[in-house]
């Protein structure tokens, strides 16, 4: 019996040439079937059929008999017996079985550490299995070095059946607008730095920007860490924190702000230049609260900013 890992398959590679991309677990479903030949890139339950000074061969259906080389053996090991065997290519294109556990399987999201990088090939990956994964140049945002951990997904090539790493995300993510509320608590992975503050995964189905604050000065690249909504945008963005209660206290500002423009006749001598005194004597809030605040009604175009403090849009 074969245990077969079922995954939609997202647009196909040859639509375009370059693939675009914590260890992740996946939500893909088991199911069983006699007649379903083996998976590459998948752990399945193969058929012990024959051993051979090479090591044994598990039957893989249409695939044919695959060979578990005599390094993965065991004395209990008899035929007849079903073993649980990952399954890939090797160097010259044979199909292999391991009882080795890679870190990732096909579809998983993964941080794995580069181990080398080729000059004609691209980089190397350590997964957990002797034989490292390739990380293609055409597969890089940006170049990456030996040592250095970088978010991955773990992919089947459908024309070599290789199995490939791709830091190209964006092509194996929902395309469907997110539907998160403020607040909502998230899982976050880590990816890069950017200006603005760190580009995350988020619940590995969306991407998502954390803002840099106090609160982001000792993350590196490849964590996973729970984080929390903090805006929807109308572009379908998604703008992260780590502060559980930041997405309510600036909703609540926001509404303060409004309310108070309605009541000064739609101005306020405030703006993002103003002094942190001015802001907390006014707002009781921080003046990073208050710019990003004032930031978003902004972007929602409820607000004007000029020189001289912030204007009610319609006043």
């Amino acid at each position: 019996m074969i245990m077969k890992k079922v995954n939609p398959h997202p647009d196909s590679f040859e639509s375009n040439p370059v693939i675009d991309q914590i260890s992740g677990a996946s939500r893909d479903i088991w199911q069983t079937d006699h007649d379903i030949m083996a998976e590459i890139g998948r752990l399945n339950s193969l058929t012990i059929l024959r051993r051979t000074p090479q090591g044994f061969y598990l039957d893989g259906a249409e695939h044919g008999d695959i060979l578990l080389p005599s390094r993965y053996i065991t004395p209990t090991m008899q035929e007849g017996e079903h073993l649980t065997v990952f399954v890939y290519r090797d160097s010259e294109d044979r199909l292999i079985a391991t009882t080795e556990r890679p870190g990732a399987i096909a579809g998983d999201f993964a941080c794995l550490e580069v181990t080398s990088v080729h000059p004609k090939v691209g980089a190397f990956l350590d997964w957990g299995l002797s034989k490292d994964l390739l990380l293609p140049f055409r597969e890089q945002t940006k170049p990456v070095r030996t040592g250095q951990k970088v978010l991955v997904k773990v992919v089947l090539d459908p024309k070599s059946e290789r199995i490939i790493a791709t830091m190209r995300l964006n092509r194996w993510l929902e395309k469907q607008v997110p539907r998160y509320r403020k607040g909502q608590s998230v899982r976050l992975w880590l990816i890069d730095k950017s200006p603005m503050g760190w580009n995350a995964l988020v619940n590995e189905s969306h991407m998502g920007l954390l803002y840099h604050d106090e609160s982001t000065t000792s993350l590196s690249s490849g964590i996973k860490i729970k984080g929390y909504i903090q805006r929807m945008r109308e572009d379908g963005k998604i703008d992260l924190t780590l502060n559980p209660d930041r997405g309510a206290r600036v909703t609540t500002l926001s509404t303060r702000i409004l309310e108070t423009l309605k009541q000064n006749k739609g101005f306020l001598p405030l703006n993002d230049k103003s002094a942190p005194e001015e802001i907390r004597d006014t707002f009781g809030v921080s003046k990073k609260d208050f710019k990003q605040t004032i930031g978003n009604l902004y972007r929602e175009r409820k607000i004007s900013i000029d020189p001289n403090g912030i204007r009610l849009n319609g006043e």
